[in-house]
């Protein structure tokens, strides 16, 4: 091959490997400038985020695949997004409705909670009747080995945050789902799962996302919502106040 055709070649390579690393960028990054955020204010240095994660979502493109939702604190309407916004130096207060069902943990090291206020959540857990059958139970571990009762989890890496959200238990998760998102509490088992935790005193940006591989039709499940924003992983804007 001569040098002209090797130089070609090369500068063909690196237009593809280039071209492929700015698709990566738009499909899984470059989205967000298309994402609401969800702007949360504090009040006496609190703020309350409030998520939804579904078994399936209201979006034309990728109906099918699980989804967290994120409601605006001034509409109280659900919004297919991952992107929020909370004060820096905060305590923010997290209140998630669970609707996908269990799916036991790849490794049960994240039944343990961590990272919140007390190391704790608070969960309760609802049939389809809205009956609760689990009330306001505040634990360290959700067991997803010995019982089949979360669905995802709620990490941020950066700020030590792993949190395993419930689910309706085993019976509920096999029947009686919701079937059409945003989900309501209205005929629908559903758990309900509030915990704290501290912004820290400096803005930034910081990734979450579940880590259950959730990506059903991805190689082991890694992929898909997983690994999209707006879906099961998300970006939480700590701003100045």
């Amino acid at each position: 091959m001569s040098v002209a055709a090797r130089a070609t070649a090369l500068i063909v390579a690196v237009v593809v490997v280039v071209g492929l690393g700015v698709f990566v960028a738009l499909y899984f990054i470059g989205g967000t400038s298309a994402l609401p955020v969800v702007h949360y204010a504090a009040s006496g240095g609190q703020a309350n985020v409030v998520l939804q994660e579904d078994p399936q979502n209201n979006s034309a493109s990728k109906p099918d695949w699980v989804s967290y939702y994120v409601q605006d604190p001034s509409s109280k309407q659900w919004v297919h997004t991952t992107l929020f916004s909370v004060p820096a130096g905060t305590t923010v207060h997290v209140t998630i409705y669970g609707y996908d069902g269990c799916t036991p943990l790849r490794n049960n090291f994240f039944s343990q909670v961590q990272g919140t206020i007390g190391g704790t959540v608070t969960v309760s857990q609802f049939d389809q009747h809205g009956k609760e059958y689990v009330s306001n139970r505040t634990t360290s571990v959700i067991n997803a080995w010995s019982d089949c009762n979360v669905g995802h989890t709620f990490a941020i890496p950066a700020l030590g945050v792993y949190v395993p959200v419930a689910s309706p238990n085993a019976e509920l998760s096999a029947n009686n789902l919701c079937g059409s998102s945003p989900c309501t509490t209205s005929g629908n088992p559903y758990a309900l799962e509030t915990f704290s935790f501290r912004t820290p005193n400096h803005a930034g940006v910081f990734r979450w996302q579940c880590l259950v591989p959730c990506g059903g039709g991805y190689i082991d499940g890694n992929s898909g919502p997983m690994a999209t924003l707006g879906y099961m992983m998300g970006e939480m804007d700590v701003v100045s106040s």
